[in-house]
């Protein structure tokens, strides 16, 4: 099991993307995801875009692991 980070491309040049994390920004390998563009949501393992996904799945993602880590 492992565990990714949904972050909103801001930009991009392939092979990398800068995306942001809840205002904190990093740069991301986007090989493993086709056609990536700026807009878009990603999930992040371990600096990869392992998968997109929408805008509401990323916010209901960033929800859960904000609940995680208070407790």
């Amino acid at each position: 099991m492992c565990l990714a980070i949904p972050g909103k491309v801001e930009s991009v040049e392939y092979p990398f993307a800068i995306v942001d994390f809840s205002g904190t920004k990093k740069k991301v390998r986007i090989d493993l995801v086709d056609d990536v563009k700026p807009g878009e949501y990603v999930l992040v393992h371990v600096g990869f875009a392992i998968q997109k996904v929408d805008e509401e799945e990323a916010k209901k993602l960033e929800e859960m692991l904000a609940e995680i880590l208070v407790e």
